[in-house]
């Protein structure tokens, strides 16, 4: 079976730090894969957020996540307290891939990284839209 591989840019526009929590983790006493999902979702809002958007409103337009692709690298606990890096790349005339990297703010050791497809959406009119001008300004590097 072919492997996901996912190549990381050299700089990520931003960064935020969540902990594991006991109900991150599995019955291997890891972070369990779905949760990382669900952190990787509350890093997504926080970088959203730190734009000034929300996913309902990025320059008056929502988002949908299209797709999602995850490689994972190593074991995560409970206690941890891991970093997520996210910028957008990959730029198509209605979405980006928002790429990510998880590490471990103890150790530096890379726990995951992927990336998530996303899709502007007009929720009124429910169809894609172009991506806004304001975002692609707002993330250049």
């Amino acid at each position: 079976m072919a492997r996901v591989l996912i190549d990381l840019p050299e700089h990520f526009v931003f960064t935020t730090e969540l902990p594991i929590y006991i109900g991150h983790i599995n019955y291997g006493h890891h972070l369990d894969n779905a949760a990382l999902l669900s952190l990787v979702s509350e890093a997504r809002v926080r970088f959203f957020g730190s734009l000034g958007y929300t996913e309902l409103d990025v320059e008056g337009v929502g988002i949908v996540v299209a797709d999602a692709a995850v490689q994972y690298k190593s074991e995560a606990f409970h206690g941890e307290t891991l970093v997520f890096a996210m910028t957008p790349a990959e730029f198509n005339k209605y979405g980006c891939d928002l790429v990510w990297r998880v590490t471990d703010k103890a150790s530096g050791r890379e726990v995951a990284r992927g990336k998530s497809g996303i899709l502007f959406f007009d929720y009124q009119a429910r169809r894609p839209v172009a991506v806004p001008d304001g975002f692609r300004i707002k993330t250049a590097p």
